[in-house]
């Protein structure tokens, strides 16, 4: 008989290395087109850009991140929750500290702190946004979801806030809704932050503050 051939131990495959790197090329993407779309607008820069600027072959940009409307739905959805995924609002981490709150001020007050975080991200993102979309009816169609949909979570808020209680008299949930939701938009922020200077901290206090001489009641 021969000898013996030794075992050899095959590594096991850890599917989380694959994970994780393929987690690091989508950051890479989507900071790139980030950076390109703020800068360049929607018509400024194609798929084949990104790609050169991520250091990946363009089927992996397709395969990551989709289409180039597909590309800028996620990129408004990923400044949204603050993360590099697209997160459902009730998985939010503000929305949590919102249900979490005791009271409809302290409710507000931390969706102002969310809002003016957000719109640090956003509010550039739905600049250039806003200026494709007249030309690109994909990406005005995107915009319009998304606006409605930011309209219907406010007035999900709104409810929210009625039945924690403290509230003015007579104020119905469409009124709260459409009154948080004419000022926690990017439109607000690009005002006061970008083009009057505000501080980020400035617009969180005079939100909070707004809101609760606005909407809460007197005691």
């Amino acid at each position: 008989m021969g000898p013996k051939r030794k075992k050899v131990k095959r590594r096991r495959y850890d599917s989380s290395i694959r994970t994780e790197a393929a987690e690091r090329t989508r950051r890479r993407i989507l900071d790139a087109a980030r950076d390109m779309f703020v800068t360049t607008g929607y018509a400024g820069f194609t798929m084949q850009e990104i790609a050169v600027r991520a250091q990946v072959a363009l089927d992996t940009v397709y395969a990551s991140v989709g289409r180039k409307p597909q590309l800028v739905r996620l990129l408004v959805e990923t400044a949204i929750s603050s993360t590099h995924q697209a997160v459902p609002p009730e998985q939010r981490a503000y929305v949590q500290r919102i249900h979490a709150a005791a009271t409809a001020r302290e409710k507000l007050a931390t969706y102002a702190k969310a809002v003016v975080e957000i719109q640090c991200r956003l509010a550039p993102i739905v600049r250039a946004l806003e200026g494709a979309a007249a030309a690109e009816p994909e990406l005005a169609k995107i915009w319009h979801e998304i606006s409605e949909r930011r309209a219907r979570n406010m007035k999900l808020f709104a409810a929210e806030l009625v039945k924690a209680g403290g509230l003015r008299p007579g104020l119905t949930v469409d009124r709260i809704a459409d009154v948080i939701w004419a000022m926690n938009g990017p439109e607000l922020y690009t005002l006061l932050v970008s083009q009057r200077g505000w501080s980020a901290t400035e617009l969180e206090i005079w939100l909070a503050d707004a809101w609760a001489r606005l909407l809460l009641g007197s005691s």
